[in-house]
């Protein structure tokens, strides 16, 4: 068994050193911080603002009021649309979060990224047999939903600190 376990372990390490030594990457794994120095954020409070600011500071940008760029962050949205067709039992439905939004130069006013949106959505199961359970599952649903919608954020925001 301990030769077995040796040989499956040299597998491993010696695929790990040929992906390396030939540059494979996983897409996005290694990718520098946001190199923006400071962003204002305007418009909406709102859990999407906080989620998006933790992101921000988490990625090396300071969050502050008097910074060259202002975000400005419209009101995110969520609809929420059953997939199922029948009323009873385990249900399908889909939650989608849009969340507008611009980045501005506050010199001049002029657009760094005129009006855009970030669309994401997620399917999830709700079962009548708990209703609880599908307010919680709902909540956990629209975390998700922000997070990746902050990440979708950054990944857009990118290009204006290359620039």
């Amino acid at each position: 068994m301990q030769r077995r376990t040796l040989l499956r372990l040299s597998l491993a390490a010696g695929a790990s050193l040929a992906l390396a030594g030939c540059g494979f990457h996983l897409r996005g794994y290694g990718r520098s911080a946001l190199r923006l120095e400071a962003l204002a954020i305007a418009g909406s409070e709102g859990e999407f603002r906080r989620v998006a600011t933790e992101r921000l500071e988490a990625a090396g940008t300071q969050v502050r009021d008097d910074a060259p760029l202002v975000l400005n962050l419209g009101a995110g949205e969520y609809v929420e649309r059953s997939l199922s067709v029948l009323d009873s039992g385990s249900q399908e439905h889909e939650m989608t979060l849009r969340v507008p939004f611009s980045v501005q130069r506050r010199a001049d006013g002029a657009y760094r990224l005129d009006q855009q949106a970030l669309d994401v959505s997620e399917r999830f199961d709700v079962s009548d047999d708990n209703l609880l359970a599908g307010d919680e599952q709902r909540e956990a649903v629209k975390e998700r939903l922000r997070r990746e919608a902050a990440r979708q954020l950054l990944d857009r925001l990118r290009p204006l600190a290359e620039a």
